[in-house]
């Protein structure tokens, strides 16, 4: 639940132009330029690398901007021969033409978005800038075509007349229903509404990325006294220690910061949460004014496309399908995370009373003082369990060897592939009978050119259309051990690396002809299940005594540290839950706006009290997992109206874990049944038919419940 994911939906890219007409002269010039652009800009060649990875070798920053340009430029001159095309319509002339349209701008997009999301700089940063609104524009022109609807809308009608079936009627579907929710049936003004609001949030969501990250980088700590940093190990302060001897502590995307959990000194754990609170809260790095006007602008959208909020447009295509649903969910489980969470507040305050602190449990004490309370009832400590913990060790001997378990499939580090950053590591994959199946990228420490978070993406999709085998990246953002250091992560971290890998199984085993059904180009609400479903794997034992060895001595992780692991599972679950449950609430209730009520909101924050006061989900003791003037996944990515996801795939990923116990656990045949009903599956069928055909039921709520100790 405390990651994110970052998937790129290259499937947009595919289908948009800029402008209604290209003359015959422009059409002579777009091809000379395309010939000249094509044997000098690495990024529009078609790459010499093994499975088409993107060559870094000889890729510069100022290749980006030209390339994505003329990419557009490419796919605008085909987009408009397949709207002027006089022939009657038909799947090869429209919908596949349209499906292929913009090879080369998905090609591109997808190594410049990111690399401004894990390696960015100055000259990234402006293109963002600039492409920001010109991609809106280039999406826009091709939804809002009423001649390129027109045929789409004929193929649709005539699918079964035709006999258009499998992969073609699904990819027949999904580009009609793409141009009814974008707008196509709107009159020609209201289309001029629609691309300057696209154009606006488009232009609002890079300006508050790159607002956060500089927030981030500006509201870092620097300490002077290294007594100041009393609780944290060697290692760790090794880690912090800057060239001129002070040290810095980073500040990350979430609310809680990672070492409120260690530090002794209570004014300098005070100091890292109010900086993290108030990094974009007023100041240089205000971000309100920009997360008002979004919330405005989807509303506007919404109404415009005659939805009441955003959330209902936004949901037509998921598993919920709509608010109402997301609503019950969330009422199910409010009352049990509030007793939770007041239990768990009652042991910190008695831990906090046996340290002679009389105050009321502010919310930088919690973290640090529930370790105490779980050290003291598990005899669990943190720093007793990263010895273990070795980054690589957890990667190839437990990610890696939980894969082969289930799948078969083998990793070999290859170090001839060209990357983006020394950290970054490659991995080529192949399948059991050893024909080669992807690469594997792993980006795996936080440095200031990479934004917060953990997500995966895709430099290149799998694709039977064009032959395409997947290359596929993680990011991380573990701290990066002092040189010469082992690089020691916490049970958390192992969560994380387990998680993202499940992404990479999605993408891995995709088997789709067309792209935008391909792997993880699903709904929101299915995407995030795969990859928490993988973390099931992490305290397996089988997979535990394959990775879980101390760094130094090579000691498999005692049994005794296991069953402290696993009877702590439980512990602090009521805030952990409580935290996300609240940045949900507040993502559903920005989203559930109307136009009126979102134009009649002045402050964020009083709007924030209000609504989590109103849904009881207000205490000052734990606040939301992410502030909305921080909240990224809503306001900078495409997870509007969508966090709930994180809660309802975490439904679907304990169901499908409860399945792997029942049937056997680690085992191979249960993998490849899994494999094929759901990683290989993409978005070719219903999504609570795909998970009831493969679980045999419904999923049910009471799994999170359990599994959190919350009933």
């Amino acid at each position: 639940m405390k990651k994110t994911v970052f998937v790129l939906g290259l499937a947009v890219f595919a289908v948009a132009c800029q402008t209604s007409q290209v003359t015959e002269p422009q059409k002579q010039n777009m091809t000379q330029k395309t010939h000249t652009q094509s044997e000098t800009n690495p990024l529009l060649q078609a790459s010499k690398l093994p499975y088409g990875a993107p060559d870094f070798n000889k890729i510069e920053n100022h290749h980006y901007l030209p390339a994505m340009r003329h990419a557009m430029d490419l796919q605008k001159q085909r987009v408009l021969e397949i709207a002027k095309n006089t022939a009657a319509p038909n799947f090869a002339n429209t919908i596949l033409e349209l499906e292929k349209s913009g090879y080369e701008l998905d090609r591109v997009a997808s190594v410049f978005y990111s690399m401004a999301g894990a390696h960015t700089n100055d000259v990234i940063r402006d293109a963002q800038k600039q492409l920001a609104p010109l991609m809106a524009a280039h999406r826009d022109e091709i939804f809002l075509n009423e001649d390129l609807f027109k045929k789409v809308q004929f193929v649709y009608s005539e699918m079964e007349k035709s006999k258009i079936e499998g992969e073609d009627k699904i990819l027949t579907r999904e580009y009609f229903q793409d141009f009814f929710l974008s707008g196509a049936t709107l009159s020609k003004e209201d289309k001029a509404t629609l691309k300057d609001i696209n154009s606006q949030i488009a232009t609002l969501q890079t300006q508050f990325n790159q607002t956060l990250q500089s927030a981030n980088n500006a509201a870092k700590i620097v300490v002077k006294d290294k007594s100041e940093l009393a609780g944290l190990s060697d290692e760790q302060i090794k880690a912090l220690q800057n060239e001129d001897g002070t040290y810095s502590i980073a500040i990350l995307n979430t609310t809680g910061q990672p070492l409120l959990s260690s530090l002794q000194n209570r004014k300098l754990r005070q100091h890292i949460f109010e900086a993290g609170w108030n990094r974009t809260n007023g100041g240089e790095f205000n971000t309100n004014q920009i997360i008002l006007k979004l919330a405005q602008l989807r509303a506007q959208k919404a109404k415009l496309l005659s939805f009441d909020e955003y959330a209902s447009w936004s949901l037509v295509n998921t598993m919920v399908k709509n608010p109402e649903t997301i609503r019950t969910f969330f009422d199910g489980m409010i009352p049990a995370v509030n007793k939770k969470a007041e239990e768990e507040a009652k042991a910190i305050q008695k831990m906090m009373a046996a340290d002679g602190i009389k105050d009321k449990i502010q919310p930088w004490d919690w973290s640090f003082y529930s370790e105490k309370v779980r050290k003291a009832k598990y005899d669990l400590d943190e720093n007793e369990i990263k010895p273990y913990f070795e980054l690589n060790r957890v990667l190839e001997d437990g990610v890696f060897y939980s894969a082969t378990q289930l799948f078969g499939v083998t990793f070999k580090e290859r170090k001839d592939i060209p990357v983006y950053h020394p950290d970054v590591v490659v991995y080529e994959i192949f399948e059991e009978d050893g024909t080669p199946l992807a690469l594997f990228y792993g980006d795996f420490f936080a440095r200031e050119s990479k934004r917060g978070g953990a997500w995966m993406g895709n430099f290149v999709s799998q694709s039977h259309l064009y032959n395409q085998k997947p290359v596929i990246y993680n990011v991380c953002n573990y701290q990066k051990p002092a040189d010469g250091m082992p690089a020691l992560i916490t049970y958390d971290d192992a969560e994380t690396l387990f998680h993202e890998f499940g992404h990479t199984l999605h993408g891995l085993f995709a088997d789709q002809k067309y792209p935008k059904l391909s792997g993880t180009s699903v709904a929101r609400d299915f995407v995030e299940f795969p990859s928490q479903a993988n973390e099931h794997w992490v305290l397996d034992s089988k997979v535990l005594q394959n990775y879980a060895k101390h760094y130094k001595t090579g000691e498999v992780i005692p049994q005794s540290l296991i069953k402290k692991i696993k009877d702590a599972s439980t512990f602090n679950q009521g805030f952990a839950m409580y935290e996300v449950l609240a940045a949900a609430n507040l993502d559903y209730r920005w989203h559930t706006l109307s136009y009126q009520e979102a134009e009649n909101i002045k402050d964020p924050n009083d709007f924030e009290k209000e609504i989590l006061i109103k849904d009881n989900l207000w205490n000052e003791q734990i606040p939301p997992r992410y502030r909305s003037s921080y909240f990224a996944h809503i306001f900078g990515g495409g997870y509007a109206a969508g966090y709930y996801s994180y809660l309802w795939t975490e439904m679907l990923a304990l169901d499908t874990g409860a399945w792997f116990e029942e049937s056997g656990g680690l085992d191979r045949k249960l993998g490849q049944r899994y494999r094929d009903m759901i990683l290989s599956r993409g978005n070719t069928m219903d999504y609570k038919e795909m998970y009831k055909a493969f679980r045999g039921s419904d999923p049910k709520q009471e799994v999170i419940l359990k599994s959190r100790g919350l009933n």
